[in-house]
């Protein structure tokens, strides 16, 4: 399966604009092809208004989020790769998800019991009395 990041991205945008709030996208700025004004990159990271009276030709797409923005009245360009989205977010109650950094990995499997089964293979007895 492939990742669920840009479908989860764009469903909190849709939530948050929907509640007359604020969308915000924490990104990673130092992962490969992402395009920011550098000027504005804090510890490797930028946090970006995606209100809609703050862009221009936003695309939320399944590999990336493209639009443009001005900073300090200087229209710029910018490329967000999914991958790199740390967190999208309401600016007025910061309500919404933060993501794991690594991607999309698969989940840990389930931890071995000490005589080498899964707890999904070891069944117990149900604990219920009859109550008359």
């Amino acid at each position: 399966m492939g990742s669920n990041r840009p479908y989860l991205v764009r469903a909190f945008y849709e939530w948050i604009v929907d509640n007359d709030c604020t969308p915000f996208l924490l990104v990673d700025a130092t992962k490969q092809d992402v395009v920011v004004p550098t000027e504005y990159i804090k510890d490797g990271r930028i946090i970006l208004n995606l209100g809609p009276s703050a862009v221009q030709g936003l695309s939320l797409g399944n590999d990336a989020i493209v639009f443009s923005a001005r900073f300090s009245g200087r229209e710029h360009e910018l490329y967000i790769p999914v991958i790199s989205v740390i967190a999208v977010y309401a600016k007025e109650n910061g309500q919404g998800m933060v993501f794991n950094e690594g991607g999309s990995e698969p989940p840990p499997s389930p931890p071995s019991a000490p005589d080498g089964s899964t707890p999904s293979n070891t069944k117990k007895r149900p604990n219920l009395k009859v109550v008359k």
